[in-house]
């Protein structure tokens, strides 16, 4: 059966637009309404993600590998910490499938269930000193929990928010979602910096570095109810459902989109690279092959990552001027162009160090700020739903998951000039996937 409706166009400044339904008023939900969705959900999975992503490289080598050279825990560390990408693809199949069993609201709750479950797992882990061998297995059962519950957390509205923004305007609710990455970093890495700085190393590496992941737990909690009274109101179950913002079955999409896939999760490899050099991996360098103190650099990534804030909300001005991809190819190629420098700028003492890091930050913003999404109009509307987030998990598991471990083996093995060289690869793979997909276009055409 068909529903007939009447859409005008949407307007920021109105809460609500009047739809006509079966001849009934209905109350269809304004974009800036759905971007509060968007970033509540971000924000929280971000700062979940961060605080486990920071703890990955200053706690984990030393509480659960300490029968290892630092060196050797970090890259173990760093290795748990990537199968929670490499699980996201699977818990988003499986999510899908519970979507489409039950409903929307149901597989939000049990993923968002499962997630804060992991996390407070982790919280309460003893460590190598107390169960041996057994703290480690746990450690990477509750990361791949993790990614599970990730990729069902999907909840569809950033596609809604792409579908309901004017057009003139895509680039500025494009980068609203984004938000939730500088966000969730700030938080954490200032948490982190705050218990470094008022406790002993004994206390933080015993209690202390638990207290982020108890924090990340109540976090979720929230965000799932917030996320729910959203998603589960009558005004955005009907425009999800207009939108035809439904899960399809995964192989379908594949055999239907599967280019859209492969090109989408490329296309997004330049910031995803970036992201992990300029958070993650700095600390694990810090701490290894430097002498200043780590929550100082804690503190100076903060204020990268404010600025970085500031170039996500400049990337969707820039997008709605110029064009989504066009700006996404663009600060690719300034990527590129940075990772020539970025390996002298960290060996360049403090003022390189601090010009790497707030450069860096600068950048992710502005060519993150418009990653998410930028192809995803390939799907069409039946396969958008469910193509729209197995395309970013691709993004993250190709660009992202093991970013901090190469990175550091990279400079441990051959120098700082083979991490700019990756940085490289990024960006380099991203135009090449926009140009693939600029070809597919006229190819349809």
């Amino acid at each position: 059966m068909q529903t007939s409706s009447s859409v005008p166009a949407s307007d920021p400044n109105d809460r609500h637009a009047t739809v006509s339904v079966h001849g009934e008023n209905k109350h269809a939900v304004a974009p800036g309404d759905i971007a509060v969705g968007v970033v509540i959900g971000r924000a929280s999975e971000y700062f979940d993600f961060f605080v486990y992503g920071i703890a990955s490289a200053l706690v984990f080598p030393r509480v659960f590998f300490p029968f290892l050279e630092p060196l050797q825990a970090t890259l173990w560390s760093f290795a748990i910490f990537a199968l929670a990408f490499i699980a996201r693809p699977l818990g988003t199949v499986l999510f899908m499938w519970i979507q489409r069993r039950w409903d929307r609201s149901t597989k939000l709750t049990a993923a968002l269930f499962l997630l804060g479950t992991a996390t407070a797992g982790i919280a309460f882990l003893p460590g190598y000193e107390r169960i041996g061998a057994l703290s480690i297995g746990l450690l990477a059962l509750f990361r791949v929990l993790q990614g599970v519950a990730l990729g069902g957390s999907w909840d569809g509205l950033p596609s809604l928010l792409a579908l309901n923004a004017p057009e003139e305007r895509r680039g500025h609710y494009a980068m609203l979602g984004q938000l939730g990455a500088p966000a969730g970093f700030i938080i954490a890495a200032a948490l982190f910096a705050y218990l470094l700085g008022n406790l002993n190393t004994d206390d933080f590496f015993g209690w202390g570095w638990r207290y982020p992941f108890f924090a990340a737990f109540a976090l979720n909690v929230v965000a799932l109810f917030a996320r729910l009274r959203l998603v589960v109101t009558h005004e955005y179950v009907h425009e999800l459902d207009r939108n035809d913002l439904e899960p399809v079955p995964v192989g379908e999409l594949l055999r239907a989109k599967g280019p859209n896939v492969a090109i989408g999760g490329f296309a997004a490899l330049a910031s995803y690279a970036l992201f992990h050099v300029v958070t993650i991996f700095p600390i694990s360098w810090i701490l290894l092959f430097t002498d200043e103190p780590v929550g100082q650099f804690l503190l100076l990534q903060v204020a990268g990552a404010f600025l970085a804030a500031g170039g996500v909300v400049a990337s969707g001005w820039i997008a709605d001027r110029y064009g989504r991809i066009r700006t996404l190819s663009g600060f690719a190629a300034a990527i590129a162009v940075f990772s020539g420098f970025a390996p002298t700028l960290l060996t360049g003492g403090t003022v390189g160090k601090y010009a790497f890091v707030l450069l860096g930050f600068i950048l992710l913003g502005l060519c993150y700020g418009q990653a998410a999404g930028a192809v995803t109009v390939n799907f069409g509307a039946r396969y958008r739903y469910t193509g729209a987030a197995l395309t970013a998990d691709m993004a993250w598991l190709i660009g992202a998951a093991f970013a901090p471990l190469v990175a550091l083996w990279l400079c441990a093995k051959f120098g700082l000039a083979f991490v700019g060289a990756y940085l490289l690869s990024g960006a380099v793979c991203t135009v090449l996937a926009l140009l693939a997909n600029r070809k597919l276009k006229l190819l349809r055409n």
